[in-house]
């Protein structure tokens, strides 16, 4: 029996397209996306104003909790092992607090639209640090991602251009010698 690769090309590219079609659907449908990551964690001494020698130090960090989906994230919950005895979220929104065992609590957030963002800033003394107060972040639709900040230079558009233009001519490149191993391989 030969094997055509036209008939095959024909039943294959509906396949193909279906495939594409399936996996661009998944990637590019609305869905929310947490992501959070650490502003700032800083440590501050304060000068001794009560005639004793016991030096006083409040800490004070914040974490951004950002829906970077195109979806609303609905029940947003920002997790303590300890609750800070301040905080403040910029900008002011609708919130409530659900305690938890011990000493943990729950900040909850009924809504965050798409592109939303909030920073959450925390005030404490001595004997608590930031890593012991926030413990997680989650929605209904999943928990959030946690990234590590890193400064960096965005890109001229002329240079991302220029690199698109290089992984479609990759691409391209790829796709053709595929197809043309394939038919030799075929035709040998």
């Amino acid at each position: 029996m030969v094997f055509d690769f036209e008939i095959f090309t024909r039943l294959a590219a509906p396949a193909l397209a279906a495939l594409l079609g399936g996996l661009l659907k998944y990637y590019l449908e609305g869905r929310s996306k947490l992501t959070v990551y650490l502003g700032h964690a800083s440590t501050h001494p304060l000068p001794n104003d009560q005639g004793n020698n016991l030096p006083m130090t409040v800490h004070t960090h914040s974490i951004v909790v950002r829906n970077t989906g195109k979806k609303s994230a609905n029940n947003v919950r920002i997790g303590h092992a300890v609750f800070p005895e301040s905080y403040q979220i910029f900008p002011a929104i609708s919130h409530s607090i659900s305690d938890g065992q011990g000493q943990s609590k729950e900040i909850i957030i009924p809504i965050m639209v798409p592109n939303e963002q909030i920073t959450i800033s925390y005030l404490y003394h001595s004997g608590i640090f930031w890593n012991q107060i926030s413990s997680y972040v989650k929605s209904d639709e999943g928990m959030a991602k946690e990234i590590s900040l890193t400064p960096s230079v965005p890109l001229s558009k002329f240079v991302a251009a220029i690199l698109w233009l290089f992984v479609f001519v990759g691409l391209s490149t790829i796709l053709y010698w595929s197809i043309f191993l394939i038919r030799y391989l075929v035709s040998h």
